[in-house]
């Protein structure tokens, strides 16, 4: 069962006091992302629902603007390389617009430690966000798309194949469907090993209409393992709308027949996200099975690479050759880029007084300025070599490279 949620929540009324504002706005919150169990348990602290937002220091706030802008500059710096500069190799899956999922699901979760402690998460072929919220280095990241033999997997992982063990990032997935399964296997293995660890697998709206998210769902509903399902629906495959091949409007109500929760939240809203993910955490940790948490978002880029983009300006729009077709009106993307995450997140620590718009600037001006930095190392790495892509792939020994005829 899923709640229909306002996605017009305002966060930013200034005719009333920081505190008051703040409390508001995250009973508003509370009441909108609620998730309904079928089994009638709410598990939350003192009665209040999805509330834990409001708990959350300075600091770790700051922390989660900080992470949001990273994405988006991380990306934002790469659309304009591969649009400005011919030699650049990467051609990947962009990720703005949908910031605030993966780092409200991954402030909620535990990030640094050994690997037998720390949290775990699987990706799709749109990995950056997902992999930045987690902590991945980023330098290593640009080195790796630009298949750089410095890079975070030695400049063979590329975009989609990307992985970071020492934080608990499991890797990402270039195909539709199969996450959900590796990533229920691992929470397996951890309820087998008696270790308090969570696992989430992001998926995106195409994942429904495979085998392994109900397959997925099923065991992990059956076992009772510490699994969640992070669906991010963006509304399109890659140029179909959901609708084609899911009949219903929220997604999450796939969850009813598994008998686990699905929670609907507002995916342009970090609080919300962050709310319905520590809820569903700590349901993890407990015992208590697993959660699909089903995030209502919007890729401001298309499916792939930067069609429609222009150097600097965020977003792509009108015709796609990759698609045949103008295959979503501009005018809907201008209506998700006026509720764009950061902004909305940027308006509500303005208003709570965790920052002025002066440190405000200042923290987006230094995380840009960490993105270009970051490419500018990776531009001066050696590249890979193409006789040692057999490497690292047999157990034993390495397989010498071969040219067709």
């Amino acid at each position: 069962m899923s709640e229909n949620i306002d996605f017009s929540l305002d966060s930013t009324d200034t005719n009333q006091s920081p505190s008051t504002t703040r409390r508001t706005l995250l009973k508003a919150i509370a009441g909108a992302g609620a998730a309904v169990s079928l089994s009638g348990k709410l598990a939350w602290a003192n009665g209040e629902i999805g509330f834990w937002a409001k708990d959350l220091p300075p600091e770790k706030l700051t922390e989660i603007f900080s992470t949001m802008l990273r994405i988006r500059w991380f990306e934002r710096t790469m659309v304009d390389k591969m649009l400005t500069e011919p030699g650049y190799r990467g051609y990947n899956h962009f990720y703005p617009g949908q910031e605030a999922v993966a780092v409200g699901v991954c402030s909620a979760l535990k990030n640094k430690g050994a690997f037998e402690e720390v949290d775990l998460i699987y990706s799709t072929h749109r990995p950056s966000g997902h992999a930045i919220a987690k902590g991945v280095d980023i330098k290593k990241m640009a080195a790796e798309y630009d298949f750089r033999a410095t890079g975070l997997n030695k400049g063979y992982a590329a975009e989609m194949h990307i992985a970071d063990k020492s934080v608990g990032f499991m890797g990402a997935d270039g195909m539709i469907g199969p996450g959900p399964v590796i990533a229920a296997g691992s929470a397996f293995a951890i309820k087998a090993r008696g270790s308090k660890q969570v696992v989430v697998n992001f998926g995106g709206d195409g994942t429904y209409a495979t085998p392994a998210f109900h397959g997925a769902l099923n065991n992990a509903a059956l076992l009772k393992l510490p699994f969640i399902y992070v669906l991010e629906n963006n509304l399109y495959h890659q140029y179909a709308h959901y609708s084609y091949s899911c009949p219903m409007k929220d997604i999450a109500e796939a969850a009813g027949p598994y008998g686990i929760p699905g929670v609907v939240v507002d995916g342009q809203d970090v609080l919300q996200v962050y709310n319905a993910a520590k809820d569903a955490v700590d349901r993890a940790r407990a015992g208590e099975g697993p959660t699909l948490i089903e995030a209502k978002t919007y890729r401001y880029y298309n499916h792939w690479g930067a069609p429609g983009a222009k150097p600097g300006v965020l977003g792509a729009f009108g015709y796609d050759p990759l698609a045949i077709t103008s295959f979503r009106p501009e005018r809907e993307v201008r209506a998700w880029l006026a509720r764009d995450p950061i902004d909305i997140f940027r308006k509500t620590l303005l208003n709570w007084e965790v920052m002025d718009q002066a440190k405000a600037d200042e923290t987006e001006a230094a995380v840009k300025q960490e993105a270009i930095d970051a490419f500018a190392w990776a531009d001066e790495q050696p590249l890979c070599k193409p006789e040692d892509g057999l490497k690292n792939v047999f157990v034993e020994g390495t397989v010498p490279a071969r040219q067709l005829a």
